[in-house]
This record gives structure tokens, C-alpha cells and sequence, in this order.
């Protein structure tokens, strides 16, 4: 049901939340469609693993280094037209990823892919969040459901060009052509802002206490993804001892769990609220990586990792919901102060785990991760409830 002291917008709230899930599609499939040819680029290319895994850490750090500049873009520019920006760049680079020929071009393209990436989820979410307030109940996390299913379809794509034998460099012109006509067609039916008020900081900011305590929420989310996202496989392989047709179940099953848990986060907001399914989705975390460790076979193991996908599915966009009632800057720019701290969490958390399964193993070293969900659980105990 529409809100109706919303203030009215220039087309419907249906047309408006077509069109800001729209942008989330693209954002998916764009980037599924280059994860997807990793592999050959790196076989094109001539790289080792090492050389790979050098030149990927490019793109998050294009990605996190600009965040500073995509919060002071959206408050001078608004969400809406970043949000177009991000998405036009992002197609632009992605075909200019087919036709890099050395490493250091790769590394140079992918350090601005991930600072456009950055420019449209940035956007795209402070546009849902706008488009949230037109509605009385949530429907935040279906946009981040059809994120997860425009990556199940870029990656299927992807398969079917590899198996085709069509080399990134076309995979990517039509793909990168098909998305931006698609933007180009959703914008109109945007999000119109209204004017900032002239006491909120528009540009980036740092966070205050509060806006620390919901980027460390992000951030334990985000962690946890991204152990799943680099150490999944490689547990199911070596932990785990799965035949060899099921090391990469463990990651299947998360993603379908997080694609799942984001379709129905809307309803359990509805029917609870924000700050119990924060709550659960903390527990959900912890409980399921331990289970995984202590009983770490194909079934358990499995059943632990839908656990992680489905505590992990919401806790972005309802901490940025949360986030946004902050009076201490515009919507983008406290997205930006929030994804600053989340984004450290896929960043560093993976790398930290390597290092502790060196030393002692990576079943160990899931455990000691999972405490990061009773550190989660205790932040959001302490965060008033708006619902």
C-alpha cells in the first residue's frame, strides 16, 4: 500500500520501483558478466595465479578509494543522476575490459571498473531507499534479490559464451550495449530527489558513533560473505573432503540461501521488525559457520553455509535503511560513510583467514571468523528499534 503523505513523485511508485530494480539488475549482470570470463582473461593474458590474484585486488581497490568521491558526487549531482553515470561508465569499461592486451592494462580498468561499480551501488541504493519511503511496508531486500538473480544470469550467460567459443571482447560489447540502452530507457522513471536541506552536509562524511556502529554491522556481513565468496571451495576441498563434483556445493548452496533470504526479507521485516531480523540474521551467521566447523561434512557443512546465506542476505540494505534516518548528511552521503567501513570487511576479512589457516587451519580459522556474528548481535542490541 503507497504511502499517501508521500510527496508525489513525477511517475507512479510501481514505475519508480520497476525502475530502480532495473538498475539493480544491471549492476548484477554487469558485473556477473566479467567475473564470469575471469578465466579467460587470465588464460588470454598469460597469467599465473599469483599474477591474477595481483591484478584483481585492483578492482576493490578502485573501489573503496573512490567512495570518498562517489558520497561528495551524489550530494552535488543527487542519486539519480550518478545513478545513470555509474551505470553508463560501468558498461563502458566492461567492453574496454574485453580489449586490454597486458597486465597492467587489466589492473588500470579494473581499478576504474571497481570505482563505477562503486558510483552505481552507491546510487542505486540511496535511490531505494527513496523509493522505500514511498511505500508503508518494506522492499528494500527484493532489490538486492534481484541483484542475486542478475548474477545467477550474467554467470549463465557467461557459460553459454564460453561454451560457444565467443571471446570476452564481443561477450562484452553486447552486453555492455544491451545494459546501457536499458538504462537509458529505466532513468526517466527514476527517483526525483527533493532539495537537501541547507543543515545537511551533502559532500562525504566521517561517521559519527552511530553511523560507526551500523558500518560495523555492514562490515561483519560483509566479512562473512566474503569468506564464503574466496574460502568456500577451497574448505569443502580441503576440510571437508568432498568428491570432487561437489567443492563448489558449499558455494551454491550460499548464494541460493542469499538469493532466498532476500526475497523473503521484506516479509519478515513486515511481520517483525528491522531490528529482530538483524538480530536473527546475526545468530544465523555464527550458528551456521560453527555448525560447518564442527561437524564439517558435505550435509552439515552444506546445511552451515545456508545458514551464512541466509543471516547474511538482509543486513546490508536494512543497516542502510537504518543508516539513512541519520541527520548528519544526505542518504548518499551517509551510504558512502557506511559502505567505507562494510566494504574493509570483504576486503580484509578473506586475507586475514588465509593467514590464520597458515597457522593453525581453516576450520579453525571459520570459528574464530564466526565471532564476528556475537560482535553483530551485541551492535544491534544496542540500536533503538524504529519499527
Amino acid at each position: 500500500m503507497v504511502n499517501p503523505n508521500s510527496p508525489t513523485p513525477l511517475a507512479s511508485p510501481r514505475k519508480i520501483r520497476l525502475s530502480i530494480a532495473g538498475f539493480f539488475f544491471i549492476s548484477g549482470f554487469g558485473f556477473a558478466s566479467w567475473a564470469s570470463r575471469i578465466p579467460s582473461i587470465q588464460h588470454q593474458l598469460k597469467l599465473n595465479d599469483a599474477e591474477l590474484g595481483a591484478v584483481l585486488f585492483a578492482l576493490p581497490m578502485g573501489l573503496i578509494l573512490t567512495l570518498p568521491l562517489t558520497g561528495a558526487l551524489i550530494g552535488r549531482f543527487s542519486s539519480r543522476i550518478m545513478m545513470l553515470v555509474g551505470a553508463v561508465l560501468l558498461n563502458v569499461i566492461l567492453v574496454v575490459l574485453g580489449q586490454v592486451h597486458q597486465s597492467w592494462q587489466l589492473a588500470a580498468v579494473l581499478f576504474c571498473f571497481g570505482a563505477a561499480r562503486n558510483q552505481l551501488s552507491i546510487s542505486v541504493n540511496a535511490q531505494s531507499i527513496g523509493v522505500q519511503a514511498l511505500y508503508e511496508h518494506s522492499i528494500l531486500t527484493s532489490f538486492h534479490g534481484i541483484w542475486s538473480v542478475a548474477g545467477f544470469a550474467g554467470a549463465a550467460l557467461g557459460a553459454l559464451m564460453i561454451s560457444a567459443n565467443i571471446l570476452p571482447a564481443w561477450h562484452f560489447v553486447i552486453v555492455g550495449i544491451a545494459l546501457t540502452l536499458l538504462a537509458l530507457v529505466l532513468f526517466p522513471n527514476s527517483l526525483p530527489e527533493p532539495a537537501t536541506s541547507p543543515t545537511v552536509r551533502s559532500g562525504f562524511v566521517f561517521p559519527d558513533r552511530s553511523l560507526f556502529t551500523f558500518g560495523m554491522m555492514s562490515f561483519t556481513s560483509m566479512a562473512f560473505e566474503g569468506i564464503m565468496y574466496d574460502w568456500s571451495g577451497i574448505y569443502f576441498q580441503k576440510i571437508v573432503h568432498a568428491p570432487q563434483p561437489l567443492i563448489a556445493a558449499g558455494f551454491v548452496v550460499f548464494m541460493v540461501a542469499m538469493t532466498i533470504g532476500r526475497f523473503s526479507g521484506d516479509w519478515l521485516v513486515n511481520r517483525f521488525s528491522k531490528k529482530t531480523v538483524l538480530l536473527f540474521s546475526g545468530t544465523l551467521m555464527t550458528s551456521g559457520l560453527l555448525l560447518a566447523c564442527l561437524f564439517p561434512n558435505v550435509v552439515v557443512a552444506s546445511l552451515g553455509f545456508i545458514m551464512v546465506g541466509l543471516g547474511s542476505s538482509c543486513v546490508v540494505p536494512l543497516v542502510l535503511s537504518l543508516a539513512s534516518q541519520s541527520k548528519l548528511a544526505g542518504t548518499g552521503s551517509v551510504i558512502a560513510a557506511v559502505s567505507t567501513i562494510a566494504y574493509f570487511g570483504f576486503l580484509i576479512v578473506p586475507p586475514i583467514v588465509g593467514f590464520m589457516a597458515e597457522s593453525f587451519n581453516l576450520r579453525w580459522s571459520f570459528a574464530l571468523v564466526s565471532l564476528l556474528g556475537v560482535m553483530m548481535i551485541w551492535l544491534v542490541s544496542r540500536v533503538p528499534d524504529p519499527s
